[in-house]
């Protein structure tokens, strides 16, 4: 689509949203000067579209009363853009019961034949990433925190623990971010004095003030996060010193399953595992030269996978 075309549809859209825009104010939301923009009202009078144009100082232009744009309309390009937008949404555990609701509107105002097409490709489409099944929060939680971690307002929440229990809580928002299925808000947390991460599905309610603040420059939501879930309580400490720099150690092992530290003798690895087996087995996975630090019964699930490893080698003679 040209960008002459382009701008007219933005412009039609403008005039949907408001009741009146003046001319001054429509070529700059446009990237154009005022005589364009007559122009592009001049054009889509001629394509039936009743714009009107009041002259004088405080003239502008507006659409008639009672008229309505056409229901929404997708190139072949724009229409596979969306379904796999949505499509890859609903893997992901995005909203999964408004992803399918959007996607029966869809195939509802597609044109038949982009429809069939559009309906092959959920039929043969897969991915390697897992299906998730995580819970999915409010879409009223995740917009209102939303505005107003862009508007820098303080919320007021309540908060239900994973044990159970509810908290009131007041929070300078820095950040949304969706990991591994979940949503998540970080920011400071009032009630704590520090830095914190909730899962939004867990917010029963949540509440704009009219408190500011400034989110500082060295905030990094997705890091906080990551560095919260690497925090989680779990059966067994680990510590490792991995034999490689650090650089390498951190292309493989992201923020979210452990903390590196750069040592002299390498990379300090110190993370959590309920299973001492699993963790042998991430090790060795890896490929790096490591020696364990703690505790000491790795030591023995890494021999015990070793054994194993040995045992499933057939051995020619």
């Amino acid at each position: 689509m040209s960008y002459p075309a382009t701008r007219m549809l933005a412009m039609l859209e403008l005039l949907q949203a408001h009741h009146r825009l003046g001319g001054r104010d429509l070529a700059q939301r446009l990237g154009v000067d005022e005589r364009t923009v007559r122009r592009y009202a001049a054009r889509l009078a001629e394509l039936g579209i009743p714009v009107a144009a009041e002259r004088g100082r405080y003239g502008g232009y507006q659409l008639m009363p009672g008229y309505k744009l056409p229901p929404l309309m997708l190139t072949d390009d724009e229409a596979t853009a969306v379904v796999l937008g949505l499509l890859a949404g609903r893997r992901l555990g995005l909203a999964a019961e408004a992803t399918e609701a959007a996607l029966a509107k869809i195939r509802r105002v597609l044109p038949a034949t982009l429809r069939e097409q559009v309906g092959a490709l959920e039929e043969t489409l897969d991915f390697t990433l897992a299906e998730r099944a995580a819970p999915t929060p409010a879409s009223r939680a995740v917009l209102t925190l939303a505005a107003a971690i862009r508007d820098r307002r303080r919320v007021t929440l309540h908060y239900n623990s994973w044990k159970g229990s509810q908290t009131e809580r007041e929070l300078d928002g820095h950040g949304l971010v969706f990991h591994s299925g979940r949503w998540y808000v970080t920011g400071h947390d009032h009630h704590s004095g520090e830095i914190r991460t909730f899962r939004v599905d867990r917010i029963s309610s949540v509440a704009p003030g009219t408190a500011t603040y400034e989110i500082p420059e060295e905030s990094d939501p997705v890091r906080q996060v990551t560095a919260s879930l690497a925090q989680v309580p779990y059966a067994h400490i680990v510590e490792v010193t991995l034999h490689v720099p650090l650089a390498e150690a951190a292309r493989r092992i992201p923020p979210s399953v452990a903390t590196l530290t750069e040592t002299q003798d390498g990379v300090l690895l110190r993370t959590r595992a309920e299973s001492l087996d699993g963790m042998a087995t991430m090790l060795a996975g890896l490929g790096f030269p490591f020696t364990i630090l703690s505790p000491l019964d790795l030591r023995t699930a890494v021999r015990r996978l070793a054994q194993r490893l040995l045992d499933q080698t057939p051995v020619r003679e």
